[in-house]
């Protein structure tokens, strides 16, 4: 029994000594930054999670937006929607000087769209009009609200819309959550707890063709890693400052194993070269950390 205790100890203690060098790697990172920068790591199957400033609670900006897919597909997994369902979309639904894919594609509207499309839009290219059609079919950011509620999610708060939060630069602020809270929510749903199965991989497809951020989490990750995340961007405001930056997602090592990764970077007085690099070069130690490979062909 002293035996199996001491091995157990043992264990125990290598495992946190290893959490701690990654850690270890990723402060030295964002050390001397002039940004307030959260990271949580969380190994899926394990217990292993480690974080800095995780469960400070930062604007998520577009990130949200993967909350909001979760919502609608939830509507859709009870009968209240389909993903075959046409959308009908107005000239009026596709507001000007936003990001939309969508209204660059059809400038004049009066256009429908499969649901399905409208979320692909969304998430895989961060439509912000696609973001704002969603959550009127579902009544709005309340219900993504009450969803997470029922699905026990806490540190998640959303108040405003993307109209709203163009409209002024404050209001990302109410849409906040923490990395580890974000983790948690991609841990459920890739077990399958936050919505149907069949909505499960509809959503793990959408993800893992994500056209914007491809300078974040993915960049310097070996070609072909699969990464199944969302991003987030505020931009700079006439102070120069960023209020979000931030990419979150499921990473696949080449063992099959995953592992969770979300970082927010906010408040930052660095450039967005700066910004985007860090998480970069974030990710670059977590993957070889993990993986156990310092070279790798890009």
């Amino acid at each position: 029994m002293m035996k199996v205790t001491f091995i157990l100890s043992f264990l125990l203690l290598a495992a946190g000594i290893y959490a701690q060098n990654l850690k270890g790697d990723i402060e030295r990172i964002i050390k001397g930054k002039d940004a307030t920068v959260a990271v949580s790591v969380l190994k899926l199957g394990e217990s292993y999670n480690v974080d800095i400033n995780g469960d400070k609670k930062l604007p998520m900006q577009s990130v949200f937006k993967f909350h909001i897919a979760l919502a609608v597909l939830d509507a859709a997994d009870n009968g209240k929607l389909s993903l075959d369902q046409p959308i009908f979309i107005k000239k009026a639904d596709l507001l000007e000087n936003t990001w939309s894919p969508i209204r660059n594609k059809y400038p004049e509207g009066n256009i429908s769209l499969p649901l399905q499309e409208i979320i692909r839009y969304t998430l895989a290219e961060s439509d912000n009009n696609g973001c704002d059609i969603l959550l009127r079919l579902i009544g709005g950011t309340e219900a993504v609200q009450n969803f997470m509620d029922t699905k026990e999610i806490s540190d998640f708060s959303i108040k405003a819309n993307e109209e709203e939060m163009h409209r002024d630069w404050n209001v990302q602020y109410t849409n906040y959550t923490t990395t580890n809270s974000m983790n948690t929510v991609l841990k459920k749903f890739k077990e399958g707890k936050m919505v149907s199965a069949k909505s499960t991989d509809f959503l793990w497809k959408v993800m893992l063709g994500t056209k914007t951020g491809l300078n974040k989490i993915k960049d310097q990750l070996p070609a072909g890693t699969p990464v199944a995340h969302k991003t987030g961007s505020s931009g700079k405001n006439s102070a120069g400052l960023t209020g979000a930056e931030n990419d979150a997602g499921i990473i696949t090592l080449p063992s099959g194993d995953q592992y969770a990764l979300s970082i927010f970077i906010s408040d930052s007085r660095e450039t967005d070269a700066v910004n985007c690099k860090i998480i970069s070069d974030i990710s670059m130690k977590v993957w070889q950390h993990f993986s156990g490979m310092t070279k790798y062909e890009k």
